[in-house]
């Protein structure tokens, strides 16, 4: 949880599903012992095999696997590719359900105690770690198995990949994407009018004007995704104040959300709102539709995202757009954090449940995928990187968007940040709602900022949720 510093480094943080997210406090901490099927009966885990180098978990061959994967920005058959290399080794037979109703779905079989053997518990309905982390195995042991090249996984994934998982000590989820928050825009529009990318928001402003002046937006957003702009805000005003912005907001202090690095950024995205520099309707449009105003119809000319998002609009993509990002944009032009500072880490988180009734089969899942087919084969069809190294080439496999987001994590070296309260609260449903309204200019910066503080003291002063104290 903590902000490591680390080189080459991209965050996903939730290509995005419908909003409703997981209750806080520790509501399935307290869910039977035993474990039970849909009917009620008993559940056992499979006999397993004796361990070794190329069993490390002892599965069971020839038994079932039930994975539940996020279907967001990476899609699902990245798993289902990995998958089958399992199955190939062990005769196993495994399911891969996609959902983007991942709390829905999940949290009644956490309840019940037959949760899927592996989940991606990613997307805007994922489930809040706060409530399941007592319920999941420990992935040290998959660190320390051997890859399906026979190298030490440990040895081939770059450093510090166990932090956005690991929660007071307990390393709990595997994130398997890297990539980078930035905001992206097309060379091949901006060289056409002559625009530069921003680097201030003063910079940004004057670029709306110029936007307008041609018949186009600056930004544009979806109801399911307009917490891109939350980010947005987060990590501008924590590259403009340093560090004490972060801190303030992942220890939930009071009057966090008052930093006044952060209010100026609110400010500035006020006057795009008010000066009519948002594609207007977001609030009711479907997120990949209103992004497709941006990379298909070109009506705005900038959106804040992950690295997904290349390959989550492959299909509905200008032709020649050559997709670039740029750092987020700083309030002035001497901020605590150099410009080309980054939010970066790991991202898309896998878990395995405790009591699954194979979870040597979701631990293989794993292996399958952090081997270096599955990780090339991931980085290939969704134009971004897993956190196993080594997988990507310099051509970024003819992806500009590949290729920029490899310049930006080289520019900016040491000057990386992270931070999770957002994921580790479930914090993301409530949020939505603040947000869309203020990009829908019904509130405005005073009161995103009172919304947003109400959301987060109520965690704050809630006993029975337990906190994570950040330090560094």
């Amino acid at each position: 949880m903590n902000d490591k510093r680390i080189s080459r480094r991209r965050i996903l943080q939730g290509a995005v599903g419908a909003a409703a997210l997981a209750p806080f406090g520790g509501a399935l901490a307290g869910c039977a012992a035993g474990t039970t099927g849909n009917s009620g009966s008993k559940k056992e885990q499979p006999a397993k095999s004796g361990k070794s180098a190329s069993n490390p978990f002892g599965l069971e061959k020839s038994a079932a696997i039930e994975a539940v994967i996020f279907n967001g920005g990476y899609g699902y058959d990245y798993v289902t590719f990995a998958a089958k290399q399992v199955d190939g080794k062990f005769s196993t037979k495994t399911k891969v359900t996609p959902t983007t109703q991942i709390a829905q779905q999940l949290q009644p079989r956490f309840v019940g105690g037959n949760p899927p053997d592996v989940i991606d518990n990613s997307g805007a309905n994922q489930i809040g770690f706060n409530t399941i982390v007592d319920q999941l195995e420990s992935l040290d042991d998959l660190f320390e198995a051997n890859n399906y090249e026979g190298a030490k996984i440990a040895d081939t994934v770059y450093p510090h990949v166990k932090d956005p998982g690991t929660f007071s000590g307990k390393f709990a989820a595997m994130n398997y994407a890297m990539t980078v928050y930035a905001v992206w825009y097309s060379k091949t529009l901006f060289d056409q009018n002559g625009w530069t990318a921003p680097k201030t928001w003063d910079e940004t402003i004057a670029l709306g004007a110029k936007a307008k002046a041609k018949g186009k937006y600056l930004f544009v957003w979806g109801k399911e995704a307009a917490t891109y702009y939350h980010t947005l805000a987060m990590d501008s005003a924590i590259k403009e104040g340093g560090p004490e912005v972060r801190l303030a907001l992942e220890n939930l202090e009071p009057k966090a959300w008052s930093h006044p690095a952060l209010q100026q950024v609110f400010k500035a995205l006020q006057t795009c709102v008010q000066k009519g520099y948002f594609v207007p309707g977001g609030a009711g449009t479907q997120f990949t539709s209103a992004q497709a105003k941006w990379s298909n119809d070109q009506q705005a000319i900038l959106y804040p995202s992950g690295g997904w998002i290349e390959n989550e609009m492959k299909k509905a993509t200008k032709a020649d757009f050559k997709m670039t990002g740029i750092p987020e944009m700083t309030v002035t032009d001497s901020p605590e954090m150099p410009y080309e500072s980054l939010r970066s880490a790991a991202g898309e988180p896998f878990v395995v449940p405790s009591k699954a009734k194979n979870s040597a089969g979701g631990k293989e899942i794993l292996r399958a995928m952090l081997s270096k087919d599955a990780a090339t084969n991931f980085s290939k069809t969704r134009l971004a990187p897993t956190i196993v190294k080594d997988t990507v080439p310099a051509d970024g496999f003819g992806s500009s968007a590949l290729v920029s987001q490899t310049s930006m994590l080289s520019a900016a070296g040491t000057n990386v940040f992270n931070y999770q309260f957002g994921t580790y609260y479930g914090l993301n449903s409530d949020q939505l709602t603040v947000w869309n309204s203020f990009l829908s200019g019904k509130i405005d910066a005073s009161q995103l900022t009172k919304g947003l503080q109400q959301i987060s003291d109520k965690v704050a002063n809630d006993s029975s949720v337990k906190k994570l104290k950040v330090t560094t």
